[in-house]
Order: structure tokens, then sequence, then C-alpha cells
């Protein structure tokens, strides 16, 4: 998907746009309006919002938005994310253990 992402802004000539910075900024825009569409309702309300097919439609664009922009940033960065998640989840099964081993915040 980088690749594929990477082509079609080549195509564009968008590389000269896809700074660290802006590509950041971009992510964090398009998150915002993943969260926007949750704003201002319930909890039962934005567990429902994938059984409309115009809410789950919205839902899905911005999640690929936050990913493109992700996948992205993450190759002009030259970070692998899947190993970035990977070494944080290692990271965070140390900081936070399952309860009852004696060491997580029981």
């Amino acid at each position: 998907m980088q690749r594929r992402l990477a082509r079609f802004a080549e195509a564009r000539d968008w590389g000269q746009y896809h700074t660290p910075k802006n590509l950041a900024a971009a992510l964090s825009v398009e998150a915002a309006e993943l969260v926007e569409i949750f704003q201002w309702l319930t909890p039962e309300q934005s567990a429902r919002v994938m059984a409309d097919a115009e809410g789950a439609a919205r839902v899905e664009d911005e999640v690929a938005d936050v990913l493109a922009y992700l996948l992205q940033f993450c190759h002009v960065v030259g970070v692998d994310p899947l190993a970035a998640l990977e070494a944080k989840i290692e990271r965070n099964e140390t900081r936070f253990p399952k309860p009852g081993t004696g060491h997580s915040m029981e």
C-alpha cells in the first residue's frame, strides 16, 4: 500500500508537499475528521454508527484517510509501521502486565 500511495503521489507531483511536517499535519486533520463523526453522540449512539450505511461510509472514508496519511508519513521518514507497532506492543506488555501477575495496576 505504501508503494501504491507513493506512486499515486508521484504521478501528481505531490512529493514536494509530502514533507514530514505536512503529512503529520494532514494525519492530524483526518483523525480530527474521524472524531467529528462521534463528537456529540452518546456512548450508545456512537456504538451504533456502523449500523447506519451513511455513517459507516463516513467512518470508512476517514479511517482510509488516516491510514493513507500515516502510511505516507512512515514512507517519507523511513519507519516500518508494522515493526513500530510490534515493538510498541512488546513494550506495553512489559509496562502493563496481565492482571494477577502481581505487577499490574490492580
